[in-house]
């Protein structure tokens, strides 16, 4: 038999893009000779992200389905029928021996043909609340990889496994010792360090959050890695200072997640199963903007093992401080949440979606 031929699907956000890169990258390692495509949605991030990583795609003209009548929605039936369309020729012309899907509108129409044509595929859900493409997929693909239990609410329960997301390789083993993560950031040794992740792009509450309650950090003795996002840089870079340290983006998130003692995060699927791996006491703020408030839904799996702390955006006026303090001046708060949210971490989730695919390719 010759090569193996993988098509790989998700997109739209980092969220569906980061795991499909990383697949392919342990694809690639088990099979060098094996042949990769991407499919996205044209104009979306991954048209980008993709090819820096080293792999061709091909995009389909499609958007995902807004909750009020648009302009966008009524074109939607059109953008449908035109990325099934692409997605069969796709399909046929490659020839795939397996197809994987990450979630995300474009992996919709390309995992639908595919399984008409009878090539075995395989979904991974990051979240703990499944996607809508992944739900009306799942009943045609072999295997379903999750990153949270119960999953069966969605799911044919013989299909499901439980691998955990891909995270970055980096991150299974923090190298940075702390004190070389602390003078890296030019931070007091003698401190304790919060560390503020907003997203690449930012989110405006927290940075909000975070400005409104410089005074109050430095009161708590608290020095602070500030990752404000690329859209807000310039509004808070002024704050800088000893103690507060902005930045746009952390390149270096490994050593920034080793200086931490304390985190405050959003919810996503790709930050909740990192944030297991680092195994420090985290504070979720859920987007509350995001398809099916699955945000929420991840931080709230976390809570329930009493491995993470979760305050709504709308209730961060009045609960705050209580809920922050409750953790940062009990040092058994903080063992615990750390030793639960360590023990919910799944860090060879790539190895075991790739053996999943393997044993479909059989």
């Amino acid at each position: 038999m010759g090569s193996y031929k993988f098509i790989l699907s998700g997109g739209g956000t980092g969220g569906h893009i980061y795991p499909a890169i990383a697949i392919a990258n342990e694809l690639k390692r088990r099979y060098p000779d094996a042949e990769f495509l991407f499919v996205g949605a044209k104009d979306r991030m991954e048209m980008e992200k993709v090819p820096q990583a080293g792999y061709k795609i091909e995009g389909l003209w499609i958007t995902g389905i807004q909750r009020k009548l648009t302009l966008k929605n009524l074109l939607f039936p059109i953008k449908l029928i035109s990325s099934l369309m692409k997605a069969n020729s796709i399909v046929s012309k490659f020839k795939p021996h397996a197809v994987i899907g990450t979630g995300g509108f474009a992996s919709g129409p390309l995992l639908k043909m595919a399984t008409v044509k009878g090539v075995p595929c395989l979904l991974q859900e990051q979240n703990s609340f499944a996607g809508i493409t992944n739900k009306l997929l799942k009943d045609k693909v072999e295997k379903i990889c999750v990153a949270y239990e119960g999953m069966e609410k969605f799911f044919p329960k013989d299909k499901i496994v439980l691998t955990g997301n891909p995270v970055r390789s980096d991150l299974v083993e923090l190298k940075a010792t702390k004190s070389e993560a602390l003078a890296y950031f030019d931070l007091d040794a003698n401190k304790k360090t919060l560390l503020v992740l907003g997203g690449s792009l930012g989110a405006r509450r927290i940075n909000q959050l975070v400005a409104d309650h410089l005074a109050y950090f430095e009161e708590q003795g608290l020095q602070v890695i500030w990752q404000c996002g690329k859209g807000y840089y310039e509004t808070y870079k002024s704050h800088e200072s000893a103690t507060i340290k902005v930045h746009a983006f952390l390149n270096t998130m490994d050593k920034a997640y080793v200086a931490a003692d304390f985190i405050i995060s959003r919810a996503g699927a790709g930050a909740v199963s990192e944030l297991c791996l680092v195994g420090k006491p985290t504070f979720f703020i859920p987007s509350p903007v995001v398809a099916e408030d699955h945000q929420t839904m991840n931080a709230l799996s976390l809570v329930g093992h009493d491995a993470a702390i979760m305050i709504r955006e709308k209730e961060l006026d009045e609960q705050f401080k209580t809920v922050f303090e409750s953790v940062v001046k009990s040092p058994e708060k903080q063992i615990a949440l750390s030793k639960n949210i360590k023990a919910l971490a799944l860090p060879n989730a790539t190895a075991d979606i790739c053996d999943e695919i393997e044993k479909i390719l059989k």
